[in-house]
């Protein structure tokens, strides 16, 4: 019988609070009991397993940030478009690490059709419209914007830019302007596209 007071999406809640707290990767089901002073074996009456409240936590970090990004971005274009999206990501991934971290779980299929994903790519083609890229080209732009994005963001929470100068700030600033001026110049492809799907 569930316990009085717990409830799936309160677990979830918890779970995205603690990878906050100590990291993703440190979110397991016996941490989660602990933090409710409960049996481990309570919270099965509310998740399958921990696979499971690892994916939902990814769905909730996505919702979330899909929704600070749409909000960033609303009645912008161009270059402030994209700085806006950029910086509502960075936003998010230094106020809520563990979440960040979340979004890149792996979900099957089905899961990651139902989530936020295809909105925050949408909301990435969003951003292109202020740019002269023809539709072939939009899937590889996005996907060079998320991988900066998150690549930056990983070397940053890792500490990497710790120790140099000058500022993490100021070279987020100039990587947005290189972004910028990437799309603005795309490179026009060889040879005939493949269709993107």
């Amino acid at each position: 019988m569930p316990r009085v007071g717990l409830s799936p999406d309160l677990l979830v809640t918890a779970a995205a609070e603690l990878a906050d707290d100590v990291g993703f990767a440190q979110v397991t089901l016996s941490a989660l009991a602990r933090r409710f002073g409960v049996r481990t074996a309570s919270l099965y009456a509310h998740v399958d397993d921990l696979d499971h409240l690892r994916a939902q936590v990814a769905v909730r970090a996505l919702a979330e940030l899909a929704d600070r990004t749409a909000e960033a971005l609303a009645g912008r274009s161009g270059r402030d478009a994209l700085a806006a999206l950029a910086a509502a990501q960075r936003e998010f991934a230094l106020s809520h690490p563990g979440r960040w971290q979340a979004t890149r779980y792996p979900v099957d299929a089905a899961t990651a059709r139902a989530s936020a994903g295809p909105r925050i790519a949408d909301l990435n083609r969003a951003v292109l419209r202020g740019y002269a890229l023809p539709e072939s080209e939009q899937v590889h732009a996005v996907r060079l914007i998320g991988a900066a994005i998150h690549g930056y963001l990983d070397l940053q929470q890792s500490g990497s830019f710790d120790h140099s100068t000058p500022s993490a700030d100021q070279s987020w600033d100039r990587a947005v302007d290189a972004l910028d001026t990437l799309l603005r110049h795309w490179p026009t492809p060889a040879t005939d596209p493949e269709p993107a799907s």
